[in-house]
C-alpha cells in the first residue's frame, strides 16, 4: 500500500507548532513594547555617556547658586552687608586682579604659592624615600605602622604655634606646617604602592639577574606610581588650604593674611572676592594635577580606558 508523499507542516503537527511561534512572536512583542517605553533613560544615558555633559552640568550648577546669591542679596532676604550682590563682589574681583589691588593681590599671590609650592617639593621627596624604606620590608612595615598611626591624625593646624615658636611669622612658617600636612599623605600612599609589588614580577626580575635599583626601575616604581600620584593630587589641594589657613590665623604673609586684614577693616565686598579667587585657584590646582596625573600615566590601563571613553 502506498503511502502519501509528506507534504508542508499541516494538521496536527503543524498546530502543535504554534504555540511556540505564537510564545516567540508575544515575547519580541512585549520586549519592543518595554524598549520603546524607557526613552527618557536611554536619552540620560546617552547624554552622561557624552564627554561635555559633566562640563555642561557644572556650569549649570555653577550658574544657579550666582542667580541664588544675586537674588538672596539684592531682594533682602540676606542682609547685604553680610553677602553683598555677586554682580558687586565681581567688580571687586577684577580691581584685584587688575585694579588698584592687583599689587598687593599678586603678591600675596606669589607668598602663598611659595609655601604651597616648597613645602609640597618637601613632604614628596620625604614621603618618597622613607615610603620606600618602610614600605619594601614587611617587618619594617608592621614595626612602624602603629607609630605612624599615632602622628598621621595630627591636624596641621593645630602645629601652628609650635611653628611660630620655631620659625617666627615667616614664609618658612608655613612651609613647615604644609610639609606636615603633606608628608603623611604622601607616605601612606606610597608604602601602600610599594606593598603592593606583585611578587612573581620581583622573582622573575630577581631570576634574571637584575640588582636593586634596576628592580626598583623596572619592577616597583610602575607599581607606586599610581599611588604616588594620586596622592599629590590630593596633597595639592590640602597644601592649599594648609598655607592659607595658617596665613590668617597668624598673619603670615600671603593671601590668608589678606583676608584677615579686609576682614579686620570689616571690608566684607573684598573679602568674599579674595575667597572666590582663592576658589578658582584651587579648582586650577585640582585641574593642573589631574593632567599631570593623566600625563605621567599615560601607560597606564585605567587612564587608557578614560581616554578611549
Amino acid at each position: 500500500m502506498t503511502r502519501p508523499a509528506a507534504g508542508p507542516a499541516t494538521g496536527v503537527r503543524g498546530d502543535s507548532a504554534d504555540p511556540d511561534a505564537r510564545t516567540t512572536s508575544n515575547r519580541s512583542t512585549r520586549m519592543a513594547t518595554i524598549a520603546s517605553a524607557r526613552p527618557t533613560g536611554s536619552r540620560r544615558a546617552t547624554f552622561a555617556r557624552k564627554g561635555w555633559s559633566t562640563p555642561v552640568l557644572g556650569a549649570v550648577g555653577v550658574l544657579a547658586i550666582i542667580a541664588i546669591w544675586e537674588l538672596s542679596s539684592r531682594l533682602g532676604l540676606v542682609d547685604p552687608s553680610y553677602l553683598p550682590p555677586f554682580s558687586t563682589v565681581i567688580v571687586e574681583v577684577v580691581d584685584l586682579l587688575v585694579g588698584q589691588r592687583s599689587g598687593e593681590f599678586w603678591a600675596a599671590l606669589g607668598m602663598t604659592m611659595y609655601g604651597w609650592s616648597v613645602g609640597l617639593v618637601i613632604s614628596l621627596a620625604l614621603g618618597i624615600v622613607i615610603g620606600v624604606l618602610i614600605g619594601s620590608n614587611r617587618w619594617v612595615r608592621e614595626y612602624t605602622n602603629s607609630t605612624i598611626e599615632f602622628l598621621r591624625p595630627i591636624p596641621s593646624v593645630g602645629l601652628i604655634p609650635i611653628a611660630i615658636v620655631i620659625f617666627g611669622v615667616r614664609p618658612a612658617a608655613t612651609i613647615a606646617v604644609v610639609v606636615w600636612a603633606c608628608f603623611w599623605v604622601i607616605l601612606i600612599h606610597v608604602i601602600a604602592g610599594v606593598a603592593d609589588v606583585d611578587p612573581v614580577a620581583d622573582a622573575t626580575a630577581r631570576s634574571y639577574g637584575l640588582k636593586s635599583f634596576r628592580r626598583a626601575g623596572h619592577v616597583v616604581w610602575p607599581t607606586v606610581l599610581p599611588y604616588l600620584m594620586t596622592g599629590l593630587r590630593l596633597c595639592g589641594t590640602i597644601a592649599l588650604v594648609v598655607a592659607i589657613t595658617i596665613e590668617i590665623v597668624v598673619q603670615a604673609p600671603g593671601i590668608g593674611a589678606m583676608i584677615a586684614t579686609y576682614q579686620s577693616a570689616a571690608n566684607v565686598t573684598v573679602v568674599y572676592a579674595l575667597a572666590l579667587l582663592t576658589g578658582v585657584l584651587g579648582l586650577a590646582i585640582n585641574l593642573l594635577m589631574r593632567l599631570l596625573e593623566n600625563s605621567v600615566l599615560a601607560w597606564h590601563p585605567s587612564v587608557r580606558a578614560e581616554v578611549e571613553k
